[in-house]
């Protein structure tokens, strides 16, 4: 290859990389070591960034309804909601919580529930259907935990969503956070249900 040939090259390899060096750099997730331990007290991580009351609640990207599809959620539509996260709904703790929410749903009103797990759509259905799970809405970060990240419930570890629960009020405020620092324990219900039926108009 003659010298001067190569300069365009060497110029297109070097700008290929900056262009894709310079998004990267600014692109590391924020993680917080520790935040919540798994069995055996193990630390486990979460990734993105912490939710913060008083401030809106993060896009619902990522999340798929039973037949595969988005699930947009518009947090500001005058609905109160109640958002809990778990990993798994094919562990204990996990389907005592899908449960014990819908159980509650059934006293509750003007306020909205939702469940948010890593299962696949299929196997929450088949958990719903064996359960008698009413009441509530059950959604699935499967396809690549943005909604987990984005609300900074994603376990770096583990690659599942932490358990939490979150109040949002009818302008897509947070107003509430709970995030179970011991994953196999089960979240503090009343402590929920008390935050959310406060923000109900009276």
């Amino acid at each position: 290859m003659p010298k001067h040939a190569r300069f365009p090259l060497l110029i297109s390899i070097f700008g290929f990389a900056m262009a894709t060096a310079v998004p990267l750099a600014g692109a590391e997730p924020e993680e917080r070591a520790g935040a919540v331990h798994g069995r055996g007290g193990a630390a486990l991580t979460l990734v993105g960034p912490a939710l913060v009351v008083g401030q809106p609640a993060p896009p619902s990207t990522g999340l798929r309804d039973k037949g595969l599809q988005p699930a947009a959620i518009a947090w500001n539509d005058g609905t109160v909601r109640i958002v809990t996260t778990a990993p798994s709904l094919d562990t204990p703790t996990c389907s005592k919580q899908a449960r014990a929410f819908s159980e509650r749903a059934a006293k509750l009103e003007g306020i909205a529930i939702i469940f948010i797990s890593r299962d696949l759509p299929f196997a929450q259905g088949r958990f719903c259907a064996a359960e008698g799970i009413a009441g509530i809405t059950v959604l699935s970060d499967y396809y690549d935990g943005s909604f987990a990240r984005a609300w900074g419930l994603f376990i770096k570890e583990l690659g599942l969503d932490a358990r939490a629960c979150v109040v949002i009020d009818g302008t897509g405020i947070v107003r509430y956070v709970q995030i179970v620092a011991d994953l196999p324990q089960e979240p503090d219900y009343d402590a929920v249900l008390a935050a959310a039926k406060s923000l109900q108009k009276k």
